[in-house]
């Protein structure tokens, strides 16, 4: 099967999974086409917003339609290392009676993790995360054990609950790929939601993919070229946001205090191509950038002091930047 073909198959993936979600979810497109171009592009995705609005069952219904093992782990104050990782423990065989260690394997050990109410273990839980998001293994006892792939990590989070919650440090923030605002559902989706309740989702819907195919189209993804063109807008914006830096903005440097780091023109560059092929297409656009700009840049993007006098927050900087940021000539 050559490229383009495999790009029409995605193409037709991409749609396939959008019926199967509807049967069980209403509404939410925009955040379920993300979490599909983070699945592609092999990015984890944080997802913001206030509890009620079906992130848990959105996570839990895409993996049993993508055929995918899944594990949620609830964070609490008390949750320790070891309760996602795993632990070691000691075996005694029962004929010669000598003892061994042996590893037993948390949670993490899943092709989608949901990692539900991040923010609120204390830091030291929450970096156990660290190494399997960006290395894709666990290391206990000197041993590295690699995870299962596909591998991604849906993390939620409550933006209006600050007790007894511990902030991401910026280090972990930036390796999530998408920072993805929910937003409460329109007079119509509610109702549809208030009527219908999907308790059985798992009946309800069919199976579209599997692991195999899933790393061979991200495998795809990353091999669609981009121009020159895009590249340097995706690079001007996020240099934009650094105030420190040549050709900042004026209302930046007003603003920001510490700005997206290299790691985002990545992202910026690889979820463009991902949402392009998404539609089956080779061509990745400035527009590709646009509409995925605010959910890279989000949590990359560390206001001041004068920000929160002012009343403005990274969404309303980035949105000013896409509009005002030129494209290259």
């Amino acid at each position: 099967m050559d490229h383009l073909q495999q790009l029409e198959e995605l193409c037709e993936v991409r749609k396939a999974v959008m019926d199967e979600m509807h049967k069980v979810i209403v509404g939410q497109d925009e955040t379920i086409e993300k979490i599909l171009i983070g699945l592609f592009a092999g990015g984890h995705c944080l997802l913001v917003g206030v509890p009620g609005l079906a992130k848990t069952l959105m996570i839990r219904t895409l993996a049993h339609i993508l055929d995918l093992s899944f594990k949620r782990i609830q964070f609490t104050p008390d949750l320790m290392p070891a309760d996602i990782t795993g632990i070691e423990i000691i075996q005694e065989e029962a004929s010669s009676h000598q003892r061994s260690m042996r590893f037993v394997p948390g949670p993490v050990f899943a092709n989608l993790v949901l990692a539900d109410e991040i923010n609120r273990a204390p830091p030291k839980t929450q970096a156990a995360l660290l190494e399997a998001m960006q290395e894709y293994q666990v290391t206990a006892g000197g041993k590295a054990y690699q995870l299962p792939k596909p591998f991604l990590v849906l993390a939620t989070q409550n933006p209006i609950e600050l007790e007894g919650t511990y902030p991401l440090p910026e280090a972990q923030l930036d390796r999530f790929m998408f920072s993805i605002y929910l937003d409460y559902p329109l007079e119509a989706e509610e109702q549809k939601i208030a009527e219908h309740q999907a308790f059985e989702f798992d009946l309800a819907t069919g199976k579209v993919l599997n692991g195999e195919r899933i790393i061979a189209l991200q495998g795809l993804v990353r091999q669609i070229p981009v121009s020159d063109y895009v590249v340097q807008y995706a690079v001007s914006l996020a240099r934009s946001t650094r105030p420190g830096g040549n050709g900042c903005p004026e209302f930046v440097r007003e603003y920001v205090s510490w700005g997206a780091g290299p790691r985002a023109s990545q992202y910026l560059v690889l979820a463009a191509k991902t949402r392009a092929a998404l539609r089956g297409d080779v061509n990745v656009s400035i527009d590709d950038v646009k509409s995925i700009a605010g959910s890279v840049l989000r949590h990359r993007v560390f206001t001041n002091f004068n920000a929160d006098a002012d009343g403005v927050n990274s969404n309303v900087l980035i949105e000013r930047l896409v509009r005002e940021i030129p494209e290259p000539k």
